[in-house]
């Protein structure tokens, strides 16, 4: 059997509990908060005063600490681009089901997708009614980085999508939790509040992933192995890695995001061996039998992996002086 049918199968076999998925790792819509909980509320009486105080406490938070809530609000509303993506995956079928509405996959990707946007749709009304950012901007490099689109690596192929998902969640969580420490100890504790339910989704989100990870792992060990190993070796790619600016080109912003954030400690190049450390013992790396030569090989690079990563990440250089964005001007900035 071609490596390809054996995951078609695979997919097959884990989409037997796509429902029990969805039921642990997701909330239902009725249940779940929406933007609307933790904005001003505009059929209020007290609307106004509840924007000007939420601009009084947005006049405490830094320069960089808003370049990286932009620059993550920005990643969260690309997220048209992460649902086609995720649906052009081996074993996902958006078009079958006696309803139309696909396979067991297709929903849960569906079902992922209403999760996930309510983070853009919260964040992105927070940056307006706060005053603090250039809004057109903003859309603009949204709109660039939909147009731009996005490619992580992964092709087509599950076991490499869900190697990239486990780590992307969870090092959104890293960024979104961070933010929220950071609102915290500035004083604005709603825009806190705000990242720390973010992040509480992405956390779910993460072990999810990892979940499906972990199954096929107990199935198909030496494939999951040498998906796992190719991701690795590739590093894994940032989804705001084509952000632009107006004028500027393809990938031109996301270094100088990435300067923002690891200068104020949202997400630094030790956190992504800190996550590779994290999967590596989620699934038990160094206990799993019944692997090829060629999944040996990969193994013990992964079990290598962190401690060569560290190493660089100690000599890396972050420069002192922010980039001045246009998203946001220091002139607005006290």
């Amino acid at each position: 059997m071609s490596i390809k049918n054996v995951r078609l199968e695979v997919m097959q076999f884990l989409e037997k509990n796509i429902d029990s998925f969805v039921e642990n790792y997701l909330i239902p819509v009725e249940k779940i908060w929406q933007p609307s909980d933790l904005l001003p509320d505009s059929e209020s009486e007290n609307f106004l005063e509840e924007v000007k105080e939420l601009r009084e406490y947005a006049k405490e938070l830094p320069y960089d600490f808003w370049v990286v809530l932009v620059g993550d609000t920005i990643t969260e509303e690309a997220l048209p681009t992460y649902e086609s993506w995720l649906l052009d995956v081996e074993g996902v079928d958006q078009r079958g089901g006696e309803d139309g509405s696909g396979n067991g996959w297709a929903k849960w990707i569906r079902h992922w997708t209403g999760e996930e946007n309510r983070h853009g749709d919260l964040l992105n009304k927070y940056l307006y009614l706060s005053g603090r950012v250039n809004m057109k901007e903003v859309e603009i490099t949204t709109h660039h980085l939909i147009n731009d689109g996005f490619d992580p690596g992964t092709d087509s192929d599950p076991y490499k999508n869900f190697v990239f998902t486990s780590f992307q969640e969870l090092a959104t969580y890293v960024s979104h939790n961070r933010v929220a420490q950071l609102a915290k100890k500035g004083g604005d504790h709603k825009l806190s509040k705000i990242c720390k339910l973010i992040a509480g989704d992405e956390m779910r989100h993460h072990h999810a992933y990892s979940e499906f990870v972990d199954r096929i792992f107990k199935v198909d060990p030496s494939e999951m192995m040498l998906a796992f190993h190719y991701m690795m070796k590739k590093k894994i790619t940032m989804p705001a890695n084509l952000i632009r600016e107006s004028g500027g080109k393809i990938g031109d912003a996301f270094h100088n995001f990435s300067d923002s954030a690891q200068r104020i400690g949202v997400y630094t190049s030790m956190d992504y061996v800190d996550i590779l450390e994290k999967l590596i013992k989620r699934w038990e790396i160094d206990k799993i039998n019944n692997l090829t030569d060629d999944a040996e090989k990969a193994r013990d690079y992964l079990m290598k992996l962190p401690d060569r990563m560290a190493k660089l990440a100690d000599r890396m250089k972050i420069a002192e002086e922010s980039h001045v964005f246009k998203w946001v001007t220091p002139a607005i900035i006290k």
